[in-house]
């Protein structure tokens, strides 16, 4: 009997032997099952913080990329005449052009084709601004290795990145390296039809890159037309957008970046295609855009339309054009000589010798009468000179009067192939004649003019005007700038200044806008006054012979400007007398 109660406590032992065994083990295992979720658990963790590292120096970027969008501050031109910034895609002066570039707004990143970038900085005589910085460095190009960045169809280089597109009909996946099948773009061949985006005319859902590629026969060109546009907007279209180029790459001829709630103008294609982009973030959702697209032949294309000069591709026609010097034909195609006497108002434009670019008849006297807004002045730049040269130009010439005529007092003769300085006139007169001989002809000139505020003027019994910008009464003046006129009497007179429009930006301290008067010829003389805001101020006298009136603005708000009339007077002696 005690054989088999040990027998029977042995068996006990050893079953619970086993069980804690296999209690060890399952707390063995789940150890190792919590350690690995644990392990994954910072993995996750890693890859969160690292992600949002990530999102945060993304957000710098922009921060910066947005703060360091006004580092630019160059005297603004439409066509960067005057001051600029000129990039070219090599060593030399002579490597191809990027880009000329002025005015307030940072250009886009500019990135080289080889390891080389080619900068000049040029400024003129007149107008100065802040300048220019800006920040280089070398940078891979990722899609170039072997793997391509894993992109399963096109791999695009950025600076210090790179991403992943994929073809017009497709869109980015979840991974952003493959490609599926899109609900929007393509590649279309029709010569009519119809765009929009996707749910129109309900939101269109976040993330989305549509890429629409227009053909049509060669000799045509497209045309786009937006019938309705609303997308996210801000000032430089960073959120969601639409792209419009002439061509069917990502960076052919750009027409526009558009976005936010104002339609887009009519577009036509440079030649017979034309790639339309619609990009959209991940925030904000609006109803997107509805366009359609017709394409028509360029009769320009093919022998210039059959005309002398110029043709101009018109919707369903065309028209022929003449250059400087000559008028069009009877039949509508030929270019016969023109009047060669020119009566000139514009505040900006051209002017150029007869057939420019061509060379110049022989015997040709021709005559520009250039006239702008009183109290500014005509200053004439040279884009490009050639004429017969001579020590004394006494043969083929340019000759700039400092007024109406050619009784006027020269501000120079100029002939061969040097670029002169810039010319300004005194007043808001110039006179310009072109003169050829029966010898040599060449290519003659092209100069840009435009009006210039400020200068020294005049006061005389007679009443003068005095506008505050060349554009008054069509447009509100410019931002950006800074205007000084010193007007004189002659001597034993004072200066009379009475305001007949004032209108300016208005604030408590006048530090934004404002127009500034000062008693004597500099203004180191004692200020009667600075003005803003829209009530005209009180008659102003100078004590002496002379009054310095200087306007400024800021580059934010501006307003209708002012008119001023100006005289010389005696009443100052008994307004200071008294």
């Amino acid at each position: 009997m005690r054989k088999r109660g040990k027998g029977k406590q042995e068996q006990k032992t050893g079953g619970e032997t086993a069980r804690k065994m296999r209690e060890r083990e399952g707390e063995r295992e789940r150890g190792e099952r919590e350690e690995e979720s644990e392990k994954k658990r910072e993995r996750q963790r890693e890859k969160e913080k690292r992600e949002s590292r990530e999102k945060k120096r993304e957000r710098e970027r922009l921060r910066k990329r947005e703060k360091d969008r006004r580092r630019v501050r160059i005297e603004r031109h439409d066509s960067c005449s005057y001051d600029y910034v000129e990039v070219r895609d090599g060593e030399s002066e002579e490597s191809p052009l990027i880009g000329r570039f002025c005015g307030y707004e940072k250009p886009d990143d500019i990135k080289s084709s080889s390891n080389k970038l080619w900068l000049k900085f040029v400024s003129d005589g007149s107008v100065n601004k802040a300048g220019f910085a800006a920040n280089f460095f070398k940078e891979m190009d990722e899609c170039s290795r072997p793997d391509r960045g894993q992109c399963e169809q096109r791999c695009v280089n950025t600076l210090g990145s790179y991403r992943c597109t994929c073809d017009p009909g497709f869109e980015l996946a979840a991974d952003k390296r493959s490609c599926d099948t899109a609900a929007c773009g393509g590649f279309l061949t029709q010569l009519n039809g119809s765009l929009f985006t996707p749910g129109w005319p309900k939101e269109y859902p976040p993330n989305k890159n549509c890429v629409w590629q227009l053909v049509a026969p060669i000799q045509y060109r497209i045309t786009l037309v937006f019938d309705a546009f609303e997308t996210e907007g801000n000032e430089v279209c960073k959120y969601d957008y639409v792209e419009v180029r002439s061509g069917l790459s990502s960076d052919a001829k750009l027409h526009g970046k558009f976005c936010g709630a104002e339609k887009p103008e009519i577009i036509t294609s440079l030649q017979n295609n034309m790639r339309i982009e619609f990009k959209s973030d991940n925030t904000v959702s609006k109803k997107g855009f509805t366009a359609h697209y017709f394409s028509d032949v360029d009769e320009c294309s093919k022998e210039n339309g059959g005309c002398q000069h110029e043709c101009v591709n018109t919707f369903g026609s065309y028209s022929c054009q003449c250059r400087s010097g000559f008028m069009l034909h009877d039949n509508k195609h030929d270019c016969k000589e023109a009047g060669c006497d020119h009566v000139v108002n514009s505040v900006l434009g051209t002017i150029s010798s007869p057939n420019w670019p061509d060379r110049y008849p022989s015997k040709k006297a021709c005559t520009w009468a250039v006239s702008t807004t009183p109290g500014h002045r005509i200053k004439l730049i040279f884009n490009e000179i050639d004429m017969e040269a001579h020590l004394e130009c006494a043969y083929d010439h340019l000759e700039v009067y400092d007024g109406k005529d050619i009784r006027s007092p020269s501000l120079g003769r100029f002939c061969g192939s040097k670029k002169p300085s810039p010319v300004v006139s005194s007043d808001n007169k110039m006179f310009l004649r072109f003169f050829s001989d029966n010898s040599v002809q060449k290519r003659g000139f092209e100069a840009s003019y435009r009006s210039e505020c400020g200068g020294s003027l005049q006061a005389e019994v007679k009443t003068k005007d005095l506008f505050s910008h060349a554009q008054f009464g069509d447009n509100n003046y410019p931002g950006g700038v800074d205007c000084e006129w010193v007007v004189t009497a002659e001597k034993g007179y004072g200066v009379e200044v009475i305001f007949q429009v004032f209108e300016i930006e208005e604030e408590a301290d006048c530090g934004y806008d404002y127009v500034e008067l000062y008693d004597g010829a500099d203004t180191k003389s004692p200020r009667l006054g600075r003005f803003c805001g829209s009530g005209a101020p009180e008659e102003i006298y100078s004590a002496g012979d002379s009054i310095v009136l200087k306007f400024h603005s800021d580059d934010s708000i501006s307003k209708k400007g002012f008119h001023v009339q100006y005289t010389s007077t005696k009443f100052q002696d008994t307004l200071h007398a008294s």
